[in-house]
């Protein structure tokens, strides 16, 4: 953890989100994938500038480059390629920059965020999360299990994350009604020992809305591991029930940048020491934290 934050760690913020908002067109379910192929520079400034604001772990941006949604757009043969770009990508604006910043490799919900019934079955977990960390385990500092909405996916994502004998953050998403559970229904308080007993090192609250997050983060002061939060910035995410794109959520417009730093002092006054942000939360708020956490040191 680092001094200059009072023993905080800062994370970077919602890759996707800021991509739509920096580039033309309507997003797709391969929209941060496509980009790495399209528009790489700007993959790069992006980490760049949320290196820039602060951040000292950066995620990158493989969120889309799972073997299922790699098929279900007809290039599940481009995995490794695909991924290894995203890492290049992250370590280069690392190096632009030149602050000694660590990579996070990206396990995220193998086919869609927040949608259980879609989650493939045990064996298939485990082989399509053991091809993500085998293609990005040489290039990362750790891995970032991200976005799960149930026991079953995150006890698959974290248990391949520890075979890369790397450290495993494992960021649990919860229903914005009540904090106390997970997007599948399950308690937060069974999934919490659940990941711990599969390696992860950390864990942590993430993509639901702050309240949600500050309400569980009493669960995750329990696990007897570092933990933290990461929230988004929507409205609510049931538009995307049915399947669609992030294009259909709503940003909240009140949660600016020291909006977000109020609930992220909240989150380090219960103890958090690992805080960024998800969709909807850019550099803007990633440098509001970094301040206001520089001058609370």
């Amino acid at each position: 953890m680092s001094a200059l934050h009072n023993g905080l760690t800062l994370l970077d913020g919602g890759m996707g989100q800021e991509l739509v908002r920096r580039r033309p067109g309507a997003p797709t379910g391969f929209w941060s994938g496509q980009v790495l192929l399209d528009a790489p520079d700007l993959v790069r400034d992006v980490h760049a500038d949320f290196i820039r604001a602060g951040a000292e772990v950066i995620t990158v941006n493989s969120y889309t480059l799972t073997p299922r949604r790699l098929e279900r757009f007809g290039i599940e043969d481009s995995l490794e390629d695909l991924q290894g770009r995203a890492v290049a990508l992250a370590r280069d604006a690392r190096e632009i920059v030149g602050r000694p910043v660590r990579i996070a490799g990206c396990l995220p919900p193998l086919v869609n965020s927040y949608l259980i019934h879609d989650i493939p079955d045990d064996a298939e977990c485990r082989r399509s999360y053991d091809q993500v960390v085998a293609a990005q385990a040489a290039g990362v500092d750790l891995f970032i299990c991200e976005t799960m909405s149930a026991i079953r996916e995150a006890r698959a994502a974290t248990e391949s994350a520890a075979g890369a004998g790397l450290p495993v953050w494992t960021a649990l998403t919860v229903d914005d009604r009540d904090g106390l559970r997970l997007r599948s229904g399950e308690p937060l308080d069974e999934a919490v020992p659940a990941v711990v007993e599969s390696g992860a090192s950390a864990v942590l609250i993430n993509c639901s809305t702050p309240e949600a997050t500050s309400h569980g983060l009493d669960v995750l002061a329990n696990s007897g591991r570092p933990f933290g939060a990461y929230a988004n910035g929507f409205k609510s995410i049931d538009a995307l029930v049915g399947g669609t794109t992030v294009d259909v959520l709503e940003r909240r417009e009140e949660l600016t940048p020291a909006a977000y730093a109020d609930f992220a002092e909240s989150w380090a006054a219960k103890g958090a020491t690992i805080i960024g942000g998800c969709c909807e939360v850019g550099p803007a708020h990633i440098h509001h934290l970094t301040e206001r956490f520089r001058r609370a040191a």
